[in-house]
């Protein structure tokens, strides 16, 4: 059973959500931190409902009915996300009035919105959905998490037309925190210079990425998502090296089949140097792109990276502002993206042409 992505939905630091130009326009930031652009939520959302959202529950749910929007369909089998931080600007709220109300007269709002599994739920609310709905916490590979189950409530005919999403948001709190365990760097850079610039941490981002996925062959599919996998904490590089290459050979394939990868390339030199060594092997003789210069670093920052492969596929063009190291092949037909977070949690999808 081969598996495809009818349509998808970004909100991102860049100009992703609803726009017609496909990354024709970078945004460029300077600084060490990417703040997601966000659309008027009162063309997609209850006003009412707005007021009571806070940062990360309207990213999502405007991205998921935009998502819905362009695939035609209004309700879908089942809603799955994945997200590692989840709703830490309603946790914080919450935690504060604990504190300065002295644990008396508290509002429940802010405390029903922090957990995780909120924004799953509040899509299914607005759309009356009352099919399987599941949130995965699985840190680094939190989004990866969500796309296995959707494969395999397809694969098992328990359910069609699955809404999927990674997301994560960043407030002032959660980035100061970050910031001192080394995750960001210490002073402020260019997004667009950000791989020049040879230095510990990377550059804080945030997001809500969307994909509809159907297991039925449709030409207004954007894409098919051929395979995924996990990692996690393999022994060293040659580990990694190797998994890969097995990736590859279980889908069928050798590496000159693949037209581009696209890595995930932070800024950090810390965890850049895999990516480095696999440019210089495995990867040597394929076309390179990188997308967290464009999106931040987050845990569920793959979702951008599918989000970006699958409209690479469907438009047949790379965006120049991703690209690396270029080759004859303009429209790409099979993308590999390998990302890692903190070294620890390792992911591979391949996507393919319908």
């Amino acid at each position: 059973m081969k598996i495809y992505i009818r349509s998808s939905a970004s909100i991102s630091p860049q100009n992703t959500f609803g726009n017609e130009s496909f990354l024709s326009e970078i945004v460029e930031y300077n600084g060490t931190r990417l703040k997601a652009i966000e659309p008027d939520y009162k063309e997609f959302l209850d006003p009412k409902l707005l007021r009571r959202m806070s940062h990360i529950i309207k990213m999502g749910a405007a991205a998921a009915i935009e998502c819905l929007s362009n695939s035609g369909i209004e309700m879908p089998g089942a809603v799955i996300t994945g997200t590692a931080y989840g709703c830490i600007e309603d946790t914080v709220t919450f935690l504060t009035r604990i504190v300065e109300q002295n644990e008396e007269l508290l509002p429940p709002t802010a405390f029903i919105q922090s957990t995780h599994n909120t924004v799953a739920a509040q899509i299914a609310l607005m759309l009356k959905c009352h099919q399987y709905n599941n949130n995965f916490v699985h840190k680094g590979i939190s989004f990866e998490s969500a796309l296995l189950d959707a494969i395999m409530l397809l694969k098992e005919n328990e359910a069609d037309n699955i809404l999927v999403g990674g997301l994560d948001e960043m407030t002032d709190i959660s980035f100061t925190v970050l910031s001192r365990l080394g995750l960001y760097k210490r002073w402020p850079v260019s997004n667009l210079n950000l791989y020049a610039t040879k230095s510990k941490g990377s550059i804080g981002g945030e997001g809500a990425a969307f994909f509809l996925l159907t297991d039925k062959a449709s030409e207004n599919n954007l894409a098919e998502l051929t395979a995924i996998k996990t990692i996690f904490n393999p022994k060293g590089f040659e580990d990694i090296e190797k998994k890969i290459g097995l990736f590859i050979a279980e889908n069928s394939l050798k590496m000159e089949d693949i037209d581009l990868v696209i890595t995930g390339k932070s800024g950090d030199t810390r965890h850049d140097e895999i990516y480095e060594r696999l440019s210089h092997s495995l990867f040597s003789n394929t076309a390179l792109a990188h997308y967290k210069h464009l999106c931040g670093e987050y845990p569920t920052s793959a979702a951008f990276a599918l989000w970006l492969a699958s409209n690479i596929i469907k438009n047949e063009m790379i965006p120049k502002a991703v690209i690396e190291r270029n080759s004859k092949q303009t429209a790409p037909k099979r993308i590999l993206i390998y990302n890692h977070y903190q070294k620890i949690y390792h992911s591979l999808m391949l996507v393919s042409a319908t």
